[in-house]
């Protein structure tokens, strides 16, 4: 896939975005971080159009309630780190958030071990193998490998304390939540379908029990894992985690505290190697915005000091990434000039 394929420009007079600003810290009529509002609008139209009938991928199968989400939905939101708010299309379907919970269950184990700990146990380096590999287990056995790999983000997941599994999983959400500034829920369908079908995560979590490199009961952490990727969002609400990873930490939209600022920068490198499983070096390569993908059909990007985009659309690539979405965020990051490798990301023309 050509990343920065930019087509020309389709003029759609038909076509309603809607932009929403609110936030704690409104009071301003432009974000002081951004681009002009028609700019983010015209930008955004023609993302939305130039890739909405786009013919390529397919939805997971491997997963059999993936398999049944509506292929032509796609929506795209963006959200500044100072609360406003642009999107377009399918924004209010909740989908499936899948591998990018990895990105906050390791922020929340960050933040009940401290980056130091957490690295320790788990390690980031890429694997160098697909996502849900068991001979990747074998050949780190001193590590997991990332936390955006299955075997990693498992390891990651039984890092969270509580006195239940029970407790442990409240804690999860609730993380989750105060991310997205949405009380959020787990789509039971998809919860079922998984964890009818995770024998190769049970495999993998035995596999680092016999490392000691994971560190509750396996199976009570393959089952929170697997009730973290059925989590709903949507559109809106992921760009909204992401838009709290580019604030330091702060929720634009609710101005709470979630995630340590110190940890950040540690958990956007991990997103930056790793986070569009075999994709990964391309898109650095290509694009060069931290980002992070889930088979549910959703890639949140995210740029430090600026805000995050989210897009949701099934159909997914060989390596278990929207194809749509790689699309219309690399259309985005070039009309932005945003690719954090390049200088003129910060003003250096």
């Amino acid at each position: 896939m050509k990343y920065l394929t930019v087509p020309r420009q389709v003029a759609i007079s038909s076509l309603v975005i809607v932009l929403a600003i609110t936030g704690t810290t409104m009071g301003q009529n432009k974000s002081p971080v951004a681009p002009s509002e028609e700019a983010y609008t015209q930008i955004l139209k023609e993302a939305y159009s130039n890739f909405k009938n786009d013919p390529w991928g397919k939805n997971a199968d491997y997963i059999p309630a993936l398999a049944e989400v509506d292929p032509k939905l796609y929506g795209i939101t963006i959200i500044t780190t100072d609360g406003h708010v642009y999107k377009i299309g399918d924004v209010d379907h909740a989908f499936s958030i899948q591998s990018i919970s990895k990105v906050f269950t390791l922020a929340l184990a960050m933040e009940e071990r401290g980056s130091d700990d957490v690295f320790k146990k788990v390690g980031n380096e890429p694997t160098g193998r697909a996502f849900n590999s068991i001979p990747a287990v074998v050949d780190m056995p001193t590590h997991a490998g990332n936390p955006y790999v299955n075997a990693g983000a498992i390891a990651t997941t039984s890092l969270i304390t509580g006195a239940s599994p029970e407790d442990k999983w409240n804690k999860v959400l609730n993380f989750y939540s105060k991310a997205a500034g949405a009380k959020l829920s787990v789509l039971e369908d998809v919860y079922k379908s998984e964890a009818a079908t995770n024998t190769g995560n049970k495999a993998i979590s035995m596999l680092l029990a016999k490392y000691d490199r994971i560190y509750s009961e396996p199976f009570e952490a393959v089952d929170i894992y697997t009730k973290a990727c059925s989590v709903g969002v949507t559109a809106e609400q992921l760009a909204n985690m992401g838009a709290t990873l580019a604030n330091n930490g702060k929720n634009p939209l609710t101005g709470e505290q979630v995630i340590s600022r110190e940890n950040v920068p540690h958990i956007l490198a991990a997103m930056m190697m790793a986070g569009l499983y075999d994709g990964s070096g391309g898109w650095a390569w290509s694009v060069g915005i931290p980002a992070k993908s889930g088979v549910g059909g959703g890639i949140l990007a995210v740029v430090p000091g600026k805000g995050a985009m989210a897009v949701f659309a099934p159909p997914l690539d060989e390596a278990g990434n929207s194809v749509k979405a790689q699309k219309a965020i690399a259309y985005v990051a070039q009309k932005l000039g945003i690719n954090l490798f390049s200088p003129a990301s910060v003003g250096l023309r």
